[in-house]
C-alpha cells in the first residue's frame, strides 16, 4: 500500500508539472495584454513596455515558467494582476464553496440515482424502467443554465422560498447558507443524477445474471439479501469510479451554474481571470482542479480495496 501511494504521488506531480507547462504556455500564447487590460485602452505604450519589464513579460516563455515553478514549489503561486491579491490565498477563499456545493449535490444525485436506477434495473422492460429512462434521458438533455433560471422564477420571484443568489458561510449563519445553496445544489444534482442512473442501471443490470446471482437464489435467499449482498455490492465499483469521475468534474465544471447563482466559487474566480487576462489566477485555479482530479482517483483506487477485497495493490 505504502509503494502504491509512493507511486500515485510521483505520478501526480508528473501530472501537475504538465498540467502547469500547458496552461503556462497556453494563457501566455492566447491574444491579449493582460497589462493593457488593467491600464486601459487609452494607455500610453511607454508606460506599458516600462510594466511588461517590471512584470517580467519581455523574457523568453520559458524562463518566465522556470520562475513561476520554482515559486510555486516553495508554495508561492503569485499574485493576482488585477487585485495584486495573493493567488493561493484567493483560491483557498473560494475552495469551500466549490467543496459545499459540489458535495451537496453529489449527494443529491446519489439520492435519486441509486435507488432509481437499482428499481429500474431489477425490473427491466417494465414501466418503471421505462419512466426512469425517460426521466433520465429530459435530465441529460436539459442545459443546467435553462434549469437554474427556472428555479429562480419559480422557487425565489414566484413562490419566494429560496433566495435566488449569493452565498453566506455555514460558520455565521448556517441557515442562511442552507438557504443560498439549495438551489444550485439541486440544479447541478439533477443534471448529474440523470447521468448516474443510466451507469447504475446498467452496473445492477450487468451483475443480474452472473452465476453467484443465481446461486444465491437457488439456495432460496431472500431476494432483499440477495440484493444487497450479492448484486449491489458487486455492482458497487463501477458507480464509485463514475462518482468519483463525476465528483472531480464538479470540482472545475460548475461556472455557468455559479455565475447564475452569483456563487463565489473556483468556477466564478477562473472565469474572472480569464475575462481580465489575470494569469497567475487562471493558473492557481487550473492547477487545483488538477489536484483534485488527482486526489479523487487515489480516494476511488483506495475503495476499490474495501469493496473487492481481491483487489491488491
Amino acid at each position: 500500500m505504502a509503494n502504491f501511494l509512493l507511486r500515485r504521488m510521483f505520478t501526480t506531480l508528473l501530472v501537475m508539472l504538465g498540467v502547469s507547462f500547458v496552461v503556462f504556455m497556453i494563457i501566455h500564447l492566447v491574444p491579449g495584454d493582460p497589462v493593457r487590460v488593467m491600464l486601459g485602452l487609452q494607455a500610453d505604450q511607454a508606460k506599458i513596455e516600462k510594466i511588461h519589464r517590471q512584470m517580467g513579460f519581455d523574457r523568453p516563455l520559458l524562463v518566465q515558467y522556470a520562475d513561476w515553478l520554482w515559486s510555486a514549489l516553495h508554495g508561492d503561486l503569485g499574485q493576482s494582476f488585477i487585485t495584486g491579491e495573493s493567488v493561493a490565498q484567493a483560491v483557498g477563499q473560494r475552495l469551500p464553496a466549490t467543496l459545499s456545493l459540489t458535495l451537496a449535490a453529489l449527494v443529491v444525485a446519489l439520492i435519486i440515482s441509486l435507488p432509481s436506477g437499482t428499481i429500474s434495473a431489477l425490473n427491466p422492460g417494465s414501466l418503471i424502467d421505462y419512466t426512469a429512462m425517460f426521466f433520465s434521458q429530459i435530465g441529460v438533455s436539459i442545459p443546467n443554465f435553462w434549469l437554474g433560471i427556472m428555479f429562480i422564477l419559480i422557487f425565489s420571484l414566484a413562490l419566494g422560498w429560496l433566495p435566488p443568489s449569493g452565498y453566506a458561510s455555514p460558520m455565521d449563519d448556517f441557515w442562511e447558507w442552507l438557504q443560498h445553496l439549495i438551489l444550485p445544489a439541486v440544479t447541478v444534482g439533477l443534471i448529474t443524477a440523470s447521468i448516474l442512473t443510466r451507469f447504475v442501471r446498467s452496473a445492477v443490470l450487468e451483475v443480474m445474471y452472473q452465476n453467484h446471482v443465481r446461486t444465491a437464489r437457488a439456495k432460496g435467499l431472500a431476494e432483499r439479501y440477495v440484493v444487497t449482498r450479492h448484486i449491489l455490492k458487486n455492482a458497487a465499483i463501477p458507480i464509485v469510479t463514475i462518482v468519483g469521475m463525476q465528483m472531480a468534474s464538479l470540482l472545475g465544471g460548475v461556472i455557468i451554474v455559479e455565475v447564475i447563482f452569483a456563487w463565489p466559487g473556483l468556477g466564478r474566480l477562473a472565469l474572472d481571470a480569464v475575462v481580465r487576462r489575470d494569469y497567475p489566477m487562471v493558473q492557481g485555479a487550473v492547477l487545483l482542479v488538477a489536484l483534485s482530479f488527482a486526489v479523487v482517483n487515489v480516494i476511488v483506487d483506495l475503495t476499490y480495496i474495501y469493496l473487492d477485497p481481491r483487489v491488491k495493490y
